[in-house]
């Protein structure tokens, strides 16, 4: 197994906002961009958390990223806004699409954002997440650099385009989905390829369309859908809605945020945000969310299920326990983020104790 070693979310998030600091970014940009990364790693998301930073900071570098956007945002219909991201980090943009289609939703029932001239916008559950704390039902689309191909064809298309959803709960957890259309998210084979480890089978297809183990093969050659053409015609929707719709790249237009450094990636997004209390009173809604747990969890359980679990209860679950004994980070992310470090002249955490 891959040598890891256990750290505080507090000390990773420190040292994620320092460096991002020192690109010229705004001091609560750089806070913001690190909040989300380190949340990946707390909901166990790993694939999305700091293992990113040398890849976002060499974007940023090569002035692909804008590191101070001047975010926009246009009122173009009633519950209906457009947010030009101005090539900035697209967990910017999109934190203020979010908010701002809460914003609208708030006095028109629902709210609308679509965001283009952004760029990778990190874990899709954390602006559910953002939803939620707020009280508003979220949906969340994204387009991405191609990675699948379009059903029938073999040359990346698609983007793995990851889907999110949010539902506050009553008295208990809320319903968090993030999915890609890939049958896992690339990053986690991006990952797997930095560890040197293999993947399972019906992943992935290498360069030349075979089907492969190897994680670094895998990552440069396509990844598949999940369910196969169902996974390949909701990543023909998610391109149209957060890329046609939006003004951004589509149809495999998407920079990608690994192998193309030519030009910004011009990513769309697309945030919707719905009141709970459209049809009843938010004290109904609650109680008959709370039912729907209560039914889920009393529910016949298949052979070797111990417990069926509402989507998002296994991530809300482990970040209790990774902020209770620590964040593990493996050794070549450690590797990779002391040498940003030092070549930024911010040191790296040493870790816990023990």
């Amino acid at each position: 197994m891959t040598e890891t070693r256990l750290f505080r979310a507090e000390d990773l998030t420190a040292f994620a906002t320092a460096i991002f600091a020192t690109t010229g970014m705004r001091p609560e940009d750089a806070a913001l961009i690190a909040g989300d990364l380190v949340k990946a790693n707390l909901r166990g998301v790993d694939s999305h958390g700091i293992s990113r930073i040398p890849m976002y900071l060499e974007r940023l570098r090569r002035g692909l990223v804008n590191p101070r956007p001047e975010v926009k945002v246009t009122r173009v219909a009633g519950a209906v806004a457009q947010v030009d991201g101005d090539n900035g980090m697209g967990f910017i943009a999109s934190d203020v699409a979010m908010n701002t289609a809460c914003d609208i939703a708030g006095e028109m029932g629902i709210g609308l954002a679509g965001v283009h001239r952004s760029t990778h916008f990190g874990m899709g559950a954390a602006y559910a997440l953002r939803a939620i704390e707020r009280g508003y039902i979220s949906l969340i689309f994204t387009n991405s650099s191609p990675a699948i191909a379009m059903w029938g064809g073999r040359t990346p298309f698609l983007g793995a385009s990851p889907i999110a959803a949010g539902i506050p709960g009553g008295k208990h957890p809320p319903f968090v989905m993030d999915m890609a259309m890939t049958v896992i998210a690339r990053g986690k084979i991006r990952l797997a390829a930095m560890k040197g480890d293999p993947i399972p089978e019906g992943l992935a297809l290498d360069i030349d369309g075979n089907p492969t183990t190897d994680a670094a093969r895998a990552f440069e050659g396509v990844c598949l859908p999940f369910g196969g053409i169902k996974g390949s015609v909701l990543g023909t929707l998610m391109d149209l809605m957060s890329g046609v719709l939006t003004g951004a790249n589509f149809g495999g237009d998407v920079r990608s945020l690994y192998f193309d450094h030519s030009e910004p990636q011009n990513v769309g997004h697309l945030f919707f945000a719905l009141k709970p209390d459209l049809f009843l009173s938010l004290t109904d809604f609650g109680a008959r969310m709370d039912e729907f747990y209560t039914r889920i969890k009393d529910l016949p359980r298949a052979a070797g299920v111990e417990e069926i679990l509402l989507p998002g209860e296994p991530e809300a679950r482990r970040e209790v326990q990774r902020l209770r004994d620590g964040i593990p980070v493996t050794a070549n992310v450690i590797a990779d983020l002391v040498a940003e470090g030092a070549a930024a002249g911010v040191t790296f955490p040493q870790g816990m104790a023990g």
